[in-house]
């Protein structure tokens, strides 16, 4: 029979560190997923666990989503890449459109990654500036320019950045506290940054919300200086409403990153703005973006089904009820301990050893041995958080009344065993 440290033992010998992502890693070793259905996966030994990670977040339709499945079935009978335009790319791109606001025009890439990369990149060739303003903590995703301060695994595993990186490459790059006006002011008002990329929610450093009137002060500080502002939605978009976190907040970026949900578990991401903005991307303009997989087929058969399922007005409704009874049980049973907890709908984050996070550096004190006491306590009662303190917790369609009770009770009996 299999077992996970067999196999990690093995995948160590020919995979960097046993896994393909670092934040995958666990100590002693991970468990290797089986297969998975609903809110629950199944690893080799048979051992079943309630999802809270959902693949870092594109799940929120829940693991092996028939209709998705179908619209994939359907789909490989034609065919998996051609290289040439299709009709489907288009029905998706009009629909992201009618359901984002301030999009108007997307380019379609395969990853979370690739979107923020090229985003920068346009905001730098419209505005013929070169620095970028990032916030610290923010993660958008694993190229140069932005692994900066930045959070999720460079977070987890100490690392101030990554080495490989030339000086050149972030010379440009300008870090500054997450809910502070006045540190983005004082960058912004020289008047020679390109573009501030925010994570509207920093989930990548937990889950911090922006405070009240934040966010439009963001907006209008980089509309003041000539700077555009990237949002960076490939968490929060099609998560917290339909209309990701500009919806939710009432505040509208100039450049869209898309991600993780709207691939509906494939390859799928996307950014994108006004036409006056996105013309500028070739061919019709001069600020270059190409990609053998931009546009997969089967990737935008789950996309558009995706879209299908998120439109209904159950999806929003269920999730929000489901996320506010996860965390008023946590809210409940956490009363009397120091922690601190956060969330929106369809994500949430439990900080321990600290009574509040506002930024990157109250997410830092948090008691991060605590937390894989938790972890661990919890992994033994079949319920599966990312493995980091700093990374966020999501909820899909799947996860329902009886799950969240079942998931609140092992949560109960692991914080009475890590207290004793």
């Amino acid at each position: 029979m299999r077992n996970n440290k067999d196999l990690f033992e093995e995948s160590k010998k020919y995979l960097c560190g046993g896994v393909n992502s670092p934040v995958r890693a666990m100590k002693p070793y991970p468990f290797f997923t089986e297969r998975a259905k609903g809110a629950m996966l199944l690893d080799v030994e048979g051992n079943s666990y309630i999802d809270y990670c959902l693949c870092y977040g594109p799940m929120m339709l829940g693991h092996k989503n028939p209709e998705i499945l179908d619209a994939i079935k359907h789909q490989l009978e034609k065919g998996t890449a051609y290289g040439t335009p299709t009709e489907n790319e288009i029905i998706f791109a009009k629909r992201l459109a009618q359901v984002v606001p301030n999009v108007e025009k997307v380019r379609c890439v395969s990853t979370g990654t690739e979107a923020t990369m090229n985003a920068i990149r346009l905001a730098r060739g419209i505005t013929e500036r070169q620095k970028i303003v990032k916030f610290d903590g923010g993660f958008h995703g694993a190229h140069d320019t932005v692994l900066v301060k930045a959070g999720s695994g460079v977070m987890t595993t100490a690392i101030p950045g990554s080495k490989g990186i030339p000086e050149a490459s972030i010379k440009n790059t300008i870090s500054v506290q997450f809910n502070n006006i006045e540190a983005l002011s004082s960058v912004l008002e020289k008047g020679d940054v390109a573009g501030v990329i925010i994570e509207p929610i920093v989930a990548n450093a937990g889950c911090i919300m922006p405070e009240k009137g934040y966010l439009k002060e963001v907006k209008r500080v980089a509309k003041q200086n000539g700077t555009l502002l990237i949002m960076d939605e490939v968490i929060t978009g099609f998560r917290v409403s339909l209309g990701g976190a500009q919806e939710y907040f009432k505040v509208n970026g100039d450049i869209i990153t898309m991600g993780k949900i709207i691939g509906g578990g494939f390859p799928l991401a996307a950014f994108g703005g006004k036409k006056k903005i996105m013309n500028e991307v070739s061919p019709e303009g001069h600020v270059y973006n190409a990609g053998t997989f931009n546009g997969n087929p089967i990737s935008i058969a789950a996309g558009l089904k995706t879209l299908d399922i998120l439109e209904r007005k159950e999806t929003y409704a269920n999730i929000k009820e489901m996320t506010d009874k996860i965390m008023d049980g946590i809210s409940d049973m956490t009363s009397k301990m120091k922690t601190a907890l956060y969330g929106a709908p369809g994500m949430f984050c439990l900080y321990f050893g600290v009574d509040k996070v506002k930024n990157y550096e109250d997410a830092k004190k948090s008691d991060t041995e605590m937390f894989k006491k938790f972890h661990k306590e919890l992994l033994k009662r079949g319920v599966f958080l990312p493995p980091s303190q700093f990374e966020c917790n999501f909820l899909s369609i799947s996860h329902d009344a009886d799950i969240i009770d079942k998931t609140l009770e092992n949560m109960g009996a692991a914080l009475k065993t890590i207290k004793k």
